[in-house]
């Protein structure tokens, strides 16, 4: 298979790390508990109407957690985080927190200017620098459930 020298310089559109934030089991556990009480708060007027706002507020809550969910991806030229893009150029250091360190970054070491890309049913963060000189914004700082993978596809090299 004779090989493209060209193609080979050019950056892969292939993703290096893509996640997207879905939520967790017990957020849908919430959402049929808010749902639930549809049908008792209805239940004295109609059982009917109880079952039916149930179902419409589960369907609207489902659509609202569904279409709110960001995605995380990585490729050669830029990095994505929700609806916030920047080019691969303009991002320094990568660290990745867990636990009481990922608590921290959210809380007490939180800066007010960073870029926060935060969901409460994910624990681990990744904090992700900004070089751009014309960009006030310190650092990104995302919620992940694979915040080693993401500094790691962050580090790799652009041209590796």
């Amino acid at each position: 298979m004779p090989h493209d020298s060209a193609s080979s310089l050019l950056p892969s559109a292939e993703p290096r790390f893509s996640e997207k934030l879905w939520p967790s089991p017990w957020i849908w556990l919430v959402v049929v508990g808010l749902s639930a009480a549809g049908i008792l708060i209805l239940a004295p007027i109609s059982m009917l109407a109880g079952y039916i706002a149930a179902v419409v507020l589960f369907v609207i809550q489902a659509v609202l957690l569904l279409t709110s969910t960001p995605r995380i991806e990585v490729t050669d030229t830029s990095l994505q985080v929700g609806r916030a893009h920047i080019d691969r150029a303009f991002v320094g250091e990568v660290t990745a927190y867990r636990g009481e360190e990922a608590t921290a970054e959210r809380g007490t070491r939180l800066n007010g200017l960073a870029f926060l890309c935060l969901r409460g049913w994910i624990s681990p963060v990744a904090k992700i620098v900004i070089t751009d000189p014309a960009d006030r914004t310190p650092y990104w700082l995302t919620s992940t459930r694979r915040p080693e993978q993401l500094a790691a596809a962050l580090a790799t090299p652009v041209d590796a």
